[in-house]
C-alpha cells in the first residue's frame, strides 16, 4: 500500500521516517519480566505496609526484609539487562573517541572485565550460600533460612556473567566498520 503525498507538499521536503526499532533478543523477556514482577511486588508490599501502619500504628515485620531482598534482586536483574543491551555505565570520553579499532577493543575490555567481576562474585557467593546453609543461619526479621535469600546472588551474578560473555563475543565478531557507523549516524533529535 502506497501513500500519495499531501496536496501541495513536496515529497523531498518531508521529514525522514523514524528509524526502525532494533529487535532485542527474546531472551531479554526473562529480565524484563523479573524486573516488572519485583517492582510490582515491592510496590504492593510497601503500599500494604503503609496502609496497615496508618490504620493500626504498627507494621508488618517481614516487609523490610523482603523489600531489601527485592531491591537487591532488582539491581542484579537490571544489571543483567543493562549488560545484555550494552547500556551499562562507561566513560564516554574514552569510549567514543579514537579509532574504530580502539573503540572496539575498549568495548571488548569492558565486557571482559564485567564478566570477570561477576564470575568472581558468583564463585565467592557460593561459599556464602554454603555457610548460610551449613550453619543454619536464619534471617533477622522473620527467621526463615538465610540461604533462601543468598542463593540468588550466585545465580544472578552468573546470569550477568553470561550476558557479559555474550556481549564480549558480539563485540569480537563485530567488524571495526560497525564502530565507524556510530560516528556517521546523526544524533537523534530531542522532542520538546
Amino acid at each position: 500500500m502506497s501513500h500519495a503525498p499531501a496536496p501541495g507538499s513536496d515529497p523531498d521536503t518531508r521529514a525522514p521516517a523514524a528509524p526502525a526499532p532494533t529487535a532485542e533478543p527474546r531472551s531479554l523477556r526473562l529480565e524484563d519480566a523479573l524486573t516488572a514482577g519485583a517492582m510490582a511486588l515491592l510496590a504492593l508490599i510497601t503500599f500494604a505496609n503503609v496502609i496497615v501502619r496508618y490504620f493500626t500504628d504498627s507494621s508488618f515485620a517481614w516487609t523490610e526484609e523482603l523489600s531489601v531482598f527485592l531491591m537487591i534482586v532488582l539491581a542484579l536483574v537490571g544489571g543483567s539487562s543493562a549488560v545484555a543491551r550494552d547500556r551499562h555505565i562507561r566513560i564516554e570520553f574514552f569510549c567514543a573517541s579514537g579509532t574504530a579499532g580502539r573503540r572496539r577493543r575498549l568495548a571488548q575490555l569492558g565486557a571482559a572485565l564485567v564478566a570477570l567481576l561477576f564470575a568472581l562474585i558468583a564463585v565467592v557467593s557460593v561459599r556464602v550460600v554454603w555457610d548460610d546453609w551449613r550453619f543454619e543461619e536464619t534471617s533477622p526479621g522473620i527467621g526463615v533460612p538465610q540461604w533462601w535469600y543468598s542463593v540468588w546472588l550466585p545465580v544472578l551474578a552468573a546470569l550477568i556473567t553470561w550476558r557479559a560473555v555474550g556481549l564480549f563475543l558480539q563485540r569480537t565478531r563485530q567488524p571495526d566498520a560497525a564502530y565507524l557507523a556510530d560516528e556517521a549516524a546523526p544524533a537523534p533529535e530531542r522532542q520538546p
